[in-house]
């Protein structure tokens, strides 16, 4: 049971730190074709970038003609806004804290000495001899 215990507090503090994090996810596709993805930086290009622009040699400055790339790229954002950081405690909530903590941590204390209720009493004395008295003797 206390195996149970204690992933369920490894999978509680994991819920907690992924749930308050902010992170990012960067893709590039080529077409509908997914080439790179990255979780830290930007994502790399698969070198088919065409220029955005182009003019004809008949009228270069009164005409531009754009043309479409095929590459395209997204990226993906969770923020965590609504976190707020309140750092005073009233006393019942430190109260509430302490109390936790202690019988957190006394939840998986071992105790290595094993109990005995009957260390200090001594066996009650035999006032008759039962095996005698009932003639059962092992032979």
């Amino acid at each position: 049971m206390k195996v149970f215990h204690q992933i369920a507090a490894i999978l509680m503090a994991f819920l907690v730190l992924f749930s308050t994090s902010a992170f990012a996810v960067s893709m590039h596709y080529c077409g509908k074709t997914l080439v790179d993805y990255s979780f830290a930086q930007q994502a790399k290009s698969c070198g088919m970038a065409m220029e955005a622009t182009q003019t004809p040699k008949e009228t270069p400055a009164t005409c531009s003609i754009q043309k479409k790339g095929c590459c395209t790229n997204k990226k993906i954002t969770k923020q965590q806004d609504d976190v707020k950081n309140n750092s005073k405690l009233q006393l019942d909530q430190q109260v509430f804290v302490a109390s936790l903590v202690y019988t957190y941590i006394q939840l998986f204390e071992v105790k290595k000495t094993q109990h005995i209720p009957h260390r200090n009493y001594s066996p009650p004395l035999l006032v008759y001899d039962l095996l005698v008295l009932d003639e059962t003797f092992l032979i």
